[in-house]
């Protein structure tokens, strides 16, 4: 998305880039950061907004399940895996300092179970370093088993559940997600080790997506052409099996954006989470149950790339893979995809955003959008605005709001709200960002940050380099995390070929009081944002709005013959 700013006026349908990194937040009307990402209401128990876990757990029978308003049922015993009586996949966990019952095993056919070949692996909290708890890890073989009971799901229910019904389920899954918003935010935070209150606005955006494309469930619409000798009619009718594999920085926010457009279209989804954040997805497993779904038309798996995700990206039964992550991951899904059965596949990968400030915006305002475009969520954010580019006669004075904004946000402990940022998500992520920041001082200069804070967890210093040759590595490269280039330009000319000379092409923002110059400099910059979606090497299909559900539905065209005859 491309936008202008005015000074003189704020509204919604004026704000820079920084805004639509929360894309999924933007369902509600008010335009206030504070608003968008309100903190949670005064710490309260769970157990005063949730049921205990294991209520949600139904006991196990080899009778059928029946759903309200469908003539259905599937058979909860059909497969092999364990039922829940026989495995309990329940931990105790500390957050804010109560003992919480999770969940940690793989979600198959609205049953927890444990992966095939018995594995577990650690996720830790970014904060501290140290171990939450071992979830199951599943490999191919789980795959299998999920794509099976997918498959199962798909023909003998879902494909024949109305629109208004499965609208019906999305609608019930966003209450249960809003009633137990504040333990999944804090389940996020803990996890990704965002602050609280910023995963408190996430889970918002999660609930708003869904009643998104609830309402959009029964308004799937073909279209008639009719002369005097034949009647034309296409049907747009969903894929059935669909991969979906979700990052880490925004857990619940991609799960969301996957959910919403494949369920409402009618497809059934094998969903991997990301191995470094898989708590809060299992925990909206369990909704995905209580709301009614059938069994097999949602599962979902915590696992690795190279083995988990693979196996669905290869799946021949999978006949669409949707994926967000690294430009690197996507080329791969894509080759793989080519050479099984060339399934139909949606990208939302990696960005280098460019931020343009024009002499003539309004300074104070830039600098604010700008520095919260690449410091929210710790700067992990595909379309981090992490080149700025000012104009060189304000560069002085936008130079000095923008580092005295730097040095006051705070790094702390997710649950520590009067924080601004919380640690990197792992030390993988971790160590990569610094040695990105290693060679930055070696490429251009370093003016603020530059290194870990304190000795314990991933946090990094929000980190600031200027005048940087556009040929550096940390112009061109993808860092995903706390670290901005500013550089200079003079003209509209100049700033455009800068900005279009990355191989990346997901957002960019503009900062200026002249429209007519806001729409020239928007219709010649190679980004594309609609919401979520790419030019270039950042993507293909674009997520959310009504265009995310075109990428779950396949066109079939029924022609009727009237009156020709042979």
């Amino acid at each position: 998305m491309i936008t202008a700013v005015n000074s003189t006026r704020r509204s919604t349908s004026a704000t820079p880039l920084a805004l639509f990194h929360r894309g999924y937040h933007l369902h509600r009307a008010n335009s206030s950061p504070g608003a968008r990402f309100g903190r949670p209401s005064p710490p309260q128990r769970y157990a005063a907004t949730l049921p205990p876990h294991p209520t949600r757990i139904p006991p196990t029978s080899t009778t059928p399940l029946t759903f309200p308003h469908q003539n259905f049922s599937l058979s909860t015993t059909k497969f092999s895996q364990p039922s829940s009586s026989q495995f309990d996949d329940l931990v105790e966990v500390n957050i804010r300092g109560e003992k919480v019952k999770i969940h940690t095993g793989l979600f198959i056919n609205n049953e927890f179970i444990p992966a095939v070949s018995g594995k577990t692996f650690p996720t830790i909290n970014p904060a501290t370093g140290e171990v939450i708890c071992q979830v199951h890890e599943a490999d191919k073989a789980d795959v299998d088993a999920a794509v099976a009971a997918a498959k199962t799901a798909f023909k003998s229910v879902w494909k024949k559940t109305d629109g208004a019904e499965r609208g019906r389920l999305l609608y019930k899954l966003a209450d249960l997600v809003e009633r137990d918003i504040k333990f999944l935010a804090d389940l996020e935070a803990l996890d990704n080790g965002k602050k609280a209150h910023i995963a408190y606005g996430d889970v918002e955006g999660v609930v708003g997506c869904l009643r998104y494309y609830a309402g959009w469930a029964d308004k799937i619409e073909g279209k008639t052409m009719m002369d005097t000798s034949k009647f034309n009619f296409t049907r747009h009718e969903p894929f059935g099996v669909v991969g979906q594999i979700i990052p880490w920085n925004f857990p619940l926010g991609m799960l969301s954006w996957k959910f919403g457009p494949a369920l409402a279209t009618g497809n059934v989804i094998v969903l991997k989470s990301s191995e470094k954040t898989p708590l809060s997805a299992l925990a909206v497993a369990a909704l995905v149950r209580e709301a009614g779904f059938p069994p097999g038309v949602v599962n979902i798996l915590s696992g690795y790339g190279p083995t988990a995700g693979q196996a669905i990206v290869a799946h021949p039964e999978i006949l669409k893979v949707a994926f967000t992550g690294s430009t690197r991951t996507g080329r791969s899904l894509v080759e793989t995809s080519a050479k099984t059965n060339l399934k139909k596949v949606t990208l939302e990968l990696g960005g280098k955003s460019p931020s343009i400030v024009f002499e003539d915006a309004d300074l104070e305002e830039a600098a604010k959008w700008t520095n919260m475009g690449i410091f929210f969520n710790h700067g992990q954010v595909c379309c981090a605005g992490s080149r700025v580019y000012v104009q060189e006669s304000v560069a002085a004075k936008f130079m000095e709001k923008f580092k005295q904004l730097t040095s006051e946000q705070k790094l702390g402990d997710q649950f520590d709200d009067t924080g601004d940022q919380g640690p990197l998500v792992d030390e993988v992520q971790f160590n990569n960002v610094l040695k990105f920041i290693e060679v930055g001082k070696k490429e251009g200069k370093l003016i603020a940050g530059g290194g870990r804070l304190g000795s314990k967890g991933y946090f990094i210093q929000p980190t600031v380099f200027t005048d940087v040759p556009e040929d550096a590595r940390i112009m061109k490269e993808e860092i995903f995390g706390p670290v901005v280039c500013v550089n200079t330009f003079k003209t509209e000319e100049e700033i455009l070929e800068k900005a279009n000379s990355s191989p990346y092409g997901l957002a960019a923002a503009v900062f200026t009081k002249d429209l007519n110059r806001a729409i020239r400099v928007s219709s010649e910059l190679e980004a594309g944002m609609v919401w979520m979606g790419g030019y270039k090497e950042s993507g293909w299909g674009r997520e959310l709005g009504a265009y995310g559900l075109d990428n779950y539905l396949q066109i079939k065209s029924v022609k009727i013959n009237l009156s020709m005859t042979l």
